[in-house]
């Protein structure tokens, strides 16, 4: 599956340096220890780890500048709140942080802005409404209007659900007097069991797994190093790596089915 390059303005994000396990401990040891420059070079060493989780908001947004920082925010909690002693790795332990620092400044300051793209689409999609009710006396369906602009029946619901103002949960819909009814109480709960039950398959199939496999899975999917990367930092070649990542993900395949 192709990767989106993430743009962040002031950053050459090519050149950023990802830090090997072992650089990684001995700079938390020296952070504890009172090294003023080590909490520094923790940060410059897992910004890799910030614009890998800016992938999952690259094609929500016009500029990913605000949660970048808002990330390294993140990550700056999750090194000054991380021990060894926790038994896991650092990245294990900080994307949760990271991921949730990030929701949590658009949930609350509601940032995130409508691309322009899809903008134009919604505007356009508008005009050619109201040019069809016109002649044709009705309106006209979302089938009429994406031929029109020769985009799909989805886009355009896309395009104009995204100009529409969110509303909140909490949104109260009905009083009578007594108890209010919020937009919450409506809102089917599309938790799945299945989905969980998922979850705690592949967890307990990952344990299952050797240090090596565990250490690569989590290196090429949360953290979203390259083969080629992981390979320099374990000191094997790409063609182990590729391997290693393939069986290893057979192996979980088999163990959730």
């Amino acid at each position: 599956m192709a990767r989106h390059k993430v743009e962040i303005s002031g950053v050459n994000t090519s050149n950023i340096k990802v830090l090997t396990s072992e650089e990684m401990e001995e700079l938390f040891i020296k952070m504890k220890n009172g090294d003023k420059f080590a909490r520094e070079d923790l940060v410059n060493g897992n910004l890799k780890l910030v614009l890998s989780i800016l992938r999952k908001f690259s094609s929500k947004v016009d500029n990913l500048d605000d949660l970048f920082q808002i990330g390294c925010v993140g990550l700056l909690k999750a090194i000054d709140n991380f021990d060894l002693s926790y038994g896991v790795k650092f990245s294990t332990y900080s994307v949760p942080m990271i991921l949730g620092e990030i929701k949590r400044y658009i949930r609350d300051n509601n940032q995130v802005r409508v691309s322009r793209s899809v903008k134009d689409i919604a505007y356009k999609a508008l005009k050619i409404k109201d040019e069809l009710t016109l002649d044709k006396g009705k309106e006209p369906s979302t089938k009429e209007i994406a031929e029109k602009l020769e985009v799909t029946e989805f886009e355009v619901i896309n395009a104009l659900e995204a100009l529409k103002d969110p509303v909140s949960m909490f949104e109260p819909i009905y009083n009578d007097g007594g108890d209010t009814i919020y937009l919450c109480d409506q809102l089917e709960d599309v938790t799945s069991s299945k989905d969980l039950d998922l979850k705690i398959a592949i967890d307990k199939a990952m344990r299952q797994l050797k240090n090596r496999e565990q250490e690569i899975i989590n290196e090429r999917f949360i953290i979203g190093k390259t083969q080629m990367e992981i390979s320099k930092e374990l000191g094997i070649s790409q063609a182990q790596v590729s391997r290693i990542e393939k069986c290893a993900l057979e192996k979980v395949k088999k163990l959730i089915k």
